[in-house]
């Protein structure tokens, strides 16, 4: 008898796995800079219900070796399973898959020029492109500054074709005491924007008394 099972509830693409419910999501890492904002939504995600599905680009890999001195075999114990980036037999290729939602956490400029373009020259933009057209949640976190014409032209067409844009901007409020902290609390808030649990996250209240 097998203990892994696919369901559908309200919805929502599930694995029963032992009899407990979890949705599959999956996060693609391109090579802008902010490689600790991925790091931290894997962290906060393997607390809830989610198996994450990975994809990291060739420049993805070099960002974060540069800025935390990691590869994705670092993050293992918090990813399901790590997809090649040039594998387009992988599951999230298709529409039949069973994936709830996609993050691109960092999202380049030129990610985004492809899946604003309907281009798929890797997996991570036919994923994407999947995404889209089985009208499920895409968010994008695109990174750059300052941002030309093209930019904006490309975020408002992905835009128009269901993407969430929610570029890395952290808030302060909170008074946050390190950029572990800071990247945290952005990761919460990506959850959030695609109807995620995410523990721990700070809301606000209004100002303290």
């Amino acid at each position: 008898c097998r203990n892994i099972l696919q369901a559908s509830y309200n919805g929502n693409r599930y694995l029963i796995r032992g009899g407990k419910m979890s949705r599959r999501i999956i996060l693609a890492v391109t090579g802008a800079s902010g490689s600790l904002y991925a790091v931290e939504f894997l962290k906060l995600a393997h607390k809830t219900d989610l198996l994450v599905h990975g994809i990291i680009s060739d420049a993805g890999r070099k960002v974060m070796q540069l800025e935390l001195g990691m590869g994705p075999s670092d993050l293992d114990e918090y990813v399901e399973k790590w997809h090649n980036v040039t594998d387009f037999t992988a599951p999230m290729s298709s529409g039949s898959s069973d994936f709830h939602a996609m993050v691109i956490l960092p999202c380049t400029m030129g990610t985004l020029a492809a899946i604003s373009n309907g281009l798929s020259s890797n997996l991570i933009h036919r994923a994407a492109d999947v995404t889209l057209k089985e009208q499920r949640p895409l968010l994008l976190a695109v990174r750059e500054t300052p941002l030309n014409r093209t930019h904006l032209n490309n975020m408002l067409k992905a835009h128009d074709a269901g993407a969430i844009i929610c570029p890395p901007m952290p808030a302060f409020y909170h008074r946050p005491e390190s950029l572990v902290e800071m990247a945290r609390a952005f990761a919460g808030r990506i959850g959030n924007l695609l109807n995620l649990e995410m523990p721990g996250q700070k809301r606000w209240n209004g100002p303290e008394e």
